[in-house]
C-alpha cells in the first residue's frame, strides 16, 4: 500500500515539476516564451482586479513571475513526492495564483472558441487544486503514531 501511494504522489508531482523543468530550460534572459504568454494575461488581470475591487496591483516583472513559478512547481513537487504537506502547500499556492491568470475565460463571452477551452482548463486545475486540499486534509486527519509506554507491573 505504501507504494502505491508513493507512486501516485510520483506520478501526480511529475506534472508540476516536468512543467517547472522546461520553463527553467526555456527561460533565458527575458523568461522565455512563458513570460511573452504571461504578460498581456497579467496585464488583463490586473486591470479587471482594479476595475472590480479598486485595489491597484504593483508592477510584477513577469520574469520574477516565472521564476516563482518555477520554484513553486519544482520545490513543490520534490517535497510533496516525499509526502510533505509543506510541498503541497506550495503547490496549491502556485495553483491559486496562476490558474486565475493562465486560464482567463472570463475574459470571453461564453460563445467564443476560446471560452470553452480557458474554461475547460481551468476546471482540470482546479480538480489538481481539490486533490491537493485532500491530500493534506487525508494528511492531517492520519493521527500520528504515539510510543506506548509499556504498563508498569504492580508490585504487591
Amino acid at each position: 500500500m505504501a507504494f502505491a501511494s508513493f507512486l501516485g504522489r510520483v506520478l501526480f508531482a511529475s506534472v508540476f515539476i516536468l512543467s517547472a523543468y522546461q520553463e527553467f530550460n526555456e527561460f533565458g534572459v527575458d523568461g522565455g516564451p512563458a513570460a511573452k504568454a504571461l504578460r498581456p494575461k497579467f496585464d488583463a488581470f490586473t486591470h479587471r482586479v482594479h476595475s472590480q475591487v479598486g485595489f491597484q496591483l504593483p508592477q510584477i516583472d513577469t520574469k520574477i513571475l516565472i521564476a516563482g513559478a518555477i520554484a513553486l512547481k519544482g520545490l513543490g513537487g520534490v517535497l510533496f513526492i516525499f509526502g510533505s504537506s509543506f510541498g503541497a502547500l506550495l503547490l496549491l499556492l502556485h495553483q491559486l495564483i496562476a490558474t486565475p491568470i493562465h486560464y482567463d475565460f472570463y475574459n470571453y463571452e461564453s460563445e467564443d472558441k476560446e471560452f470553452t477551452q480557458l474554461f475547460i482548463k481551468f476546471t482540470q486545475n482546479m480538480a489538481l487544486f481539490g486533490a491537493l486540499l485532500f491530500f493534506i486534509g487525508m494528511k492531517n486527519s492520519i493521527p500520528r503514531r504515539q510510543h506506548k509506554k509499556a504498563p508498569k507491573t504492580k508490585t504487591y
